[in-house]
């Protein structure tokens, strides 16, 4: 044994007292091999049963992998995936193994001839820790810093919110009849043909560089209706990302991860081609529900993956008879389940974090017949004037293996400045759940109690709180009224009054009534209550009146949850015919008639009869659709919309 005194020794106390063996090496490159275990990221499950492991030698497994992967970046065309390599291209071959395997396993691969492409290894960055990534970011990707609390900062690029004029879905035999198509849908059709075209653009881009990201992970903490994905990413910043918004498998689970359900190939940093057909810019997000792929091009906002994949659960969910909601969801300490229901700056993300409840999720739910379950693994919160104070959770979440995205800081000391607009309005913090000190692990719970509208009100009519029946609970769900608030999507400066079906228009895919049909039926079944709660506008319009305190709707969801609302005396307002406390316990009781605020009346009258027209114009979208036995449920939404004395 060599008795160099380069020899290092590596240990602790417990060596020298003769406990442990003393390691020995003689390169630092030996060193750093022994300081890199090999390890898996994982979620805690609680009290889940560890998956039964295949009886394979981990070179076996190994090989699968690659193998898996090499054929999700096959190209169509020249028949064969990539030779894939684990690991840093920065360290060379060292004890990686290659894999290239036929994407045709059953039949003659085509006579091609051999490109350059053909002669290179793409290394496949499998799975990395958020240590490795934000080395990867830090090193590699221009724009990405560390911030003084830990958190990894970066940049989404010219994009810095969705694009939802630029997403498309293929309209085959499969889903022209199943998904919503034409006035008021989400859903703008393409072909089978100009998808290909994009998908094999994604894969040749994805190929052609040095290392590409790949995550396996899941979707669904419901063990039955678990989704398996994969994302293919050339950003450590979007693999960090998902890792964080996604379901992290166990150390067993991911062995044995086996054929994604479902494959998003990100390509964003790549434009689309202007030329191929459907496209209308350099952006192109491209859902293949039968070939069950996702293609990005043109865009490096990360929450173009989040919501493409809420977008397939919306589909799948619903064909197992499971609802898929846009919602926040939290948990009382007696079990009681409320749902959150709002788009982007509402306050569902706000509101469903609350310390003296579990939180179940800040954004996408299912509710199957044993419960809710939480769709992702994270929560992506919006930061434009975040503070401790008002959201002390989300402020302590923001640590190292966050995301923040398209902040501006403090050149020195890397100090957020979390009101500053510079880059966006749209700024984002993306984390694992578990950073929610009362997050409920795993995320599951029973059947909720409560179900809660959020609608940030610009008109400055509604109320700030009012309990619905059943059937206003459908039409206000169908209607799906708020303000676009300013930075969410491209070209909004500032909040517009808009109508979202479902609280989601953008990510549902089905009918919208189809999702109502289904919540109602949930809902009488297990004695939910329907609450709509404004957390826009008091004493006037947008402009003109101010926003409702904070601290006076925390009042108002925690009323709703103790159950003391349903006590309460109730007052049936004009045209809109909601019902109104008399009195919420911490909150004015001036404020809770909108028209007490305003202080003129009568402009007060005309602004909410101004809204009750533009409710009842969306709603005409949803009239031709039936639903219920004899079409009884339809028009009992109908009945329960606003009444405006027009015929």
């Amino acid at each position: 044994m060599p008795t160099s005194e380069m020899l290092a020794k590596v240990g602790n106390h417990d060596d020298e007292e003769g406990n442990r063996p003393t390691v020995r090496v003689q390169t630092i490159d030996e060193l750093h091999s022994l300081q890199r275990k090999r390890s898996a990221p994982s979620t805690p499950r609680g009290n889940s049963q560890p998956t039964t492991t295949l009886t394979l030698s981990d070179e076996e497994r190994s090989k699968m992998q690659l193998e898996s992967i090499s054929a999700s970046l096959a190209s169509l065309t020249r028949g064969s995936g990539p030779k894939v390599v684990k690991g840093d291209p920065a360290r060379r071959f060292e004890g990686s193994r290659v894999a290239h395997v036929p994407h045709h396993r059953h039949t003659a691969a085509p006579t091609i001839a051999v490109s350059d492409s053909a002669l290179k290894f793409t290394h496949v960055l499998y799975n990395l820790s958020p240590a490795e990534l934000y080395e990867q970011a830090i090193k590699y990707e221009k724009g990405s810093f560390l911030t003084s609390t830990g958190a990894l900062a970066t940049l989404s690029g010219a994009k810095t919110g969705r694009c939802p004029r630029d997403k498309r879905v293929v309209k085959d035999e499969l889903t022209e009849n199943e998904l919503w198509w034409g006035k008021g849908s989400p859903n703008i059709e393409m072909d089978e043909h100009s998808f290909m075209v994009n998908r094999e653009r994604a894969v040749d881009y994805l190929n052609s560089l040095d290392k590409v990201f790949v995550n396996d992970q899941f979707l669904n903490w419901d063990p039955e209706n678990k989704i398996k994905v994969r994302i293919v990413s050339a950003r450590a910043y979007h693999s960090l990302f998902m890792h964080n918004m996604c379901i992290r498998p166990t150390p067993e689970e991911l062995e044995n991860f086996g054929t994604p359900d479902f494959t998003i190939y990100n390509a964003g940093q790549f434009p689309c081609n202007r030329y191929t057909h459907y496209m209308t810019s350099s952006t192109s997000i491209d859902l293949n529900l039968a070939r069950k792929e996702m293609v990005i091009l043109g865009t490096q906002y990360a929450g173009e993956m989040k919501k493409g994949l809420f977008s397939v659960m919306h589909y799948l969910m619903p064909k197992r008879q499971i609802l898929s909601l846009h919602s926040g969801c939290n948990m009382g300490k007696s079990g009681d389940v409320a749902l959150f229901f709002g788009l982007s700056g509402t306050g569902k993300t706000t509101l469903s974090t609350d310390h003296n409840r579990y939180l179940i999720g800040d954004d996408e739910h299912c509710w199957s017949e044993s419960g809710v379950s939480n769709i992702e693994g994270g929560c992506y919160a919006k930061c434009i004037d975040l503070s401790q104070e008002n959201e002390p959770d989300i402020w302590n979440a923001i640590k190292f293996g966050t995301v923040l995205e398209n902040v501006v800081f403090d050149d020195h000391f890397r100090e957020v400045d979390y009101s500053d607009r510079s880059v966006t309005e749209n700024t984002r913090a993306a984390y694992p759940i578990e950073y929610i000190p009362n997050v409920k692990l795993p995320c599951v719970g029973p059947h909720p109690k409560n179900v809660i509208l959020l609608a940030c009100d610009a008109f400055g009519v509604l109320p700030p709180v009012s309990k619905l029946s059943l059937s206003q609970t459908m039409y206000h769900f169908i209607s799906g009224y708020t303000a676009l608030v300013a930075g969410t999507e491209e070209g909004v400066k500032e909040p517009q009054a808009t109508f979202s079906a479902c609280f989601g228009a953008a990510f549902i895919m089905l009918h919208p009534t189809k999702y109502a049909a289904m919540l109602s039926e949930k809902m009488q079944n297990h004695g939910a209550t329907g609450w709509l709660v404004n957390t826009g506008w008091s004493g006037g319009s947008y402009g003109c009146g101010s926003r409702l305190k904070l601290s006076y709707t925390r009042k108002i969801i925690d009323a709703i949850h103790s159950g003391s609302l349903l006590d309460a005396e109730y007052n049936k307002t004009e045209i809109f015919g909601l019902h109104i406390p008399s009195e919420v316990d911490g909150v004015p009781s001036e404020i809770l008639d909108p028209e007490n605020t305003w202080s003129d009346k009568q402009a007060y009258k005309e602004t909410l009869l101004k809204l009750a027209k533009l409710f009842k114009k969306n709603f005409e979208t949803f009239t031709n659709y039936h639903i219920g036995e004899n079409n009884n449920l339809t028009e009992e939404i109908l009945a329960a919309g606003p009444i405006t004395d027009e015929a």
